[in-house]
């Protein structure tokens, strides 16, 4: 072989790896993309799962059992900060699950919360916030856009205690109850204001389908067991397998 063609050969061959480089290597950047907004997904469900667990294991100051029985679906906001409530801020994440016909819980479909801030008990320490809401209109509504707490969404500080609930009739015509948990203190807290809408970046890399998707058909996924934890914590307070 002449050095001449020699010489094409090897820069015909480079320019097809090259090619190929090009080629593979966004496609690698996207599966690594998507592989790590799926742990973050985990990371959230497995978060919630914990703030959860510690405000109900203590009864006589937690969520009031009946209420939880009557929700349709629960949205929890683990750790948030107040910078996060600024004006047209959007560093609220969270999740919400919802209840199926036969009484378990759905895989969590996430969602950012943004607006102002959530009255006095939000400081600048770390803050969990919880929504019992009580109708499938007000999920179809936090699955197809951004929803405004007490505007679009009407929304009431939900009472605490073991039989609170059933002492406060009033509030069982509330679209959704709020509760917060700030430096160990967990009370019901006015959340009007407040915008939730679906974090369907999150979404599509973990079920490939937005939130709105989800409402219609709610999915289960088997990629990662802690993606479950929240609805699993869940199910340990309503009794259902």
């Amino acid at each position: 072989m002449s050095r001449k063609r020699y010489l094409r050969l090897t820069v015909a061959m480079a320019l097809a790896a090259g090619a190929v480089f090009t080629s593979v290597a966004p496609q690698a950047r996207a599966l690594d993309s998507r592989d790590k907004m799926r742990r973050e997904a985990a990371s959230q469900s497995t978060k919630a799962a914990k703030v959860f667990d510690a405000i109900m294991q203590v009864p006589d100051k937690a969520i009031p059992t009946d209420l939880i029985a009557k929700a349709r679906a629960i949205a929890v906001f683990p750790e948030v900060l107040k910078i996060a409530f600024t004006v047209g801020g959007e560093g609220g994440r969270g999740l919400v699950s919802r209840r199926r016909p036969d009484g378990t819980w759905s895989s969590p479909v996430f969602l950012r919360a943004g607006g102002p801030s959530v009255g006095a008990q939000i400081g600048a320490s770390s803050t969990d916030l919880f929504l019992l809401i009580m109708n499938d209109e007000s999920i179809e509504s936090l699955m197809k856009d951004r929803v405004e707490l007490g505007g679009d969404a009407g929304v009431a500080a939900g009472p605490v205690g073991r039989h609170a609930g059933a002492a406060t009739d009033a509030l069982m015509h509330a679209a959704i109850l709020s509760y917060s948990r700030s430096r160990g203190l967990f009370a019901g807290v006015d959340v009007k204001g407040i915008v939730v809408k679906p974090e369907d970046d999150l979404n599509l890399a973990v079920y490939n389908k937005t939130a709105e998707e989800l409402f219609k058909e709610p999915a289960d996924s088997g990629i990662d067991a802690d993606l479950n934890a929240f609805p699993r914590t869940l199910t340990r307070y309503t009794g259902q397998s």
